[in-house]
This record gives C-alpha cells, sequence and structure tokens, in this order.
C-alpha cells in the first residue's frame, strides 16, 4: 500500500508504470524511477515499500476488476438458466465485453500484466486465468447437461486446449496493437469464429 498520498503519487505512479512498461519488472530499477520521478529512492519509499509494492500498485486493480467482472458474469448466467433464459441469450455478455470495458480502457497495465510480470507474482496469470476459467466451464457443463442441454461430451483436456486457444487470441491484439479501432475489430472476428464452437459444445446449437 502507498505510504504517501500527496500531489507527488500520481507523478511517482506514472514513473513507475513508465519504467515497467519499457523494462519490465525484473529489469526495472529503483534508481531509475526515482529519476523518471525527479526524486531520491528514498523519496520512492515513502510512497512504496519495495520494487514489488509498486508493480502491484499499477496492476492489482485491474486484476480485481478482471475478477470481480467474470464472477458477476458466472453468477448472472447461472440466474439466467434459472428463471429458463436459454440459447444464445446465455452468451449475450462474453469475455469480448470484459475485453472491451474494464480491459482495453488500461492496455498498458493489461500489456505489463501480461508481458512485463516475470518475476512477480503475475508472472502466470494467462495460465492461472485460464485454469480458473476451465474449472468453472466444467463446472458449468455439468450443470447444463442436469438442465436438459445436449450438452457435448468434452474433457477436461479439451477444454483447457480450448480455453487457452481462446483466451490467447482475444489478449493478443491488446498486447500488440495500439489501435483501438483495429482491436475492437479484431475482437468481433474472434468473437464470429469462436462463438459458434462454444454454443455447439454447450448444446445450444
Amino acid at each position: 500500500m502507498p505510504r504517501d498520498k500527496s500531489e507527488s503519487h500520481v507523478k511517482v505512479n506514472q514513473a513507475i508504470k513508465d519504467e515497467f512498461l519499457e523494462k519490465g519488472y525484473e529489469d526495472a530499477s529503483i534508481r531509475s524511477i526515482g529519476a523518471r520521478a525527479g526524486m531520491t529512492s528514498a523519496g520512492l519509499y515513502r510512497h512504496y515499500t519495495d520494487k514489488a509494492a509498486m508493480f502491484d500498485a499499477i496492476v492489482s486493480p485491474l486484476v480485481t476488476d478482471i475478477r470481480n467482472w467474470t464472477e458477476r458474469h458466472i453468477r448472472q448466467k447461472y440466474e439466467m438458466v434459472a428463471r429458463n433464459k436459454a440459447g444464445e441469450q446465455l452468451f449475450g455478455e462474453t469475455i469480448m465485453d470484459l475485453i472491451k470495458n474494464v480491459i482495453l480502457p488500461r492496455k498498458e497495465e493489461f500489456r505489463l500484466l501480461l508481458n512485463g510480470s516475470k518475476g512477480t507474482k503475475y508472472e502466470h496469470f494467462v495460465h492461472d486465468f485460464v485454469m480458473e476459467n476451465q474449472k468453472e466451464y466444467m463446472r458449468a457443463l455439468s450443470f447444463f447437461r442436469e438442465q436438459g442441454y445436449a450438452v457435448h461430451d468434452v474433457g477436461e483436456g479439451e477444454i483447457h486446449m480450448l480455453l487457452s486457444a481462446y483466451l490467447t487470441a482475444c489478449f493478443e491484439p491488446i498486447v500488440h496493437e495500439e489501435d483501438d479501432e483495429k482491436i475492437l475489430r479484431y475482437l468481433d472476428t474472434l468473437e464470429e469464429f469462436f462463438m459458434p464452437g462454444w454454443l455447439k459444445i454447450m448444446g445450444m446449437k
């Protein structure tokens, strides 16, 4: 947590983000961050206890919002099934909405999360996110089957492979493309490609 919330805190955070974006966590240095912020290393420690806390301050709000969105999304889908909402309505909101509404507005932080987090607790974020979604997806398949949907017989290994491919593809435009308009176009293409397959697996096609 930041120790100092003075007017210089915004400047410090920008210096931290710029340093990590340029060098990644492992190669970033406290001295260099201080130089960017126009202060000494000792001055930086009035804001954050160490380099790990600095990185956490930049990416943790985004990670929290991603997880909150995912939890709400999952809860919403089960509630829709309980209300007998069926078919494509269940996919009215998808991972694309998470990307467009939560991730895209903070694409620099997301790039840090994916490309600059080696050596931090976020180093395996994508893998961990896949595993979390894989576990939930398998539970959803069982639930939908119990509700009478013609769910396809797919194993956990297959779901892992599909989710890994899907999420990696969805994140790719954010990581490598600067133009938001192009990113949105790429995401629309990916949704058109993947969504029929997900609907088929869930027994909705």
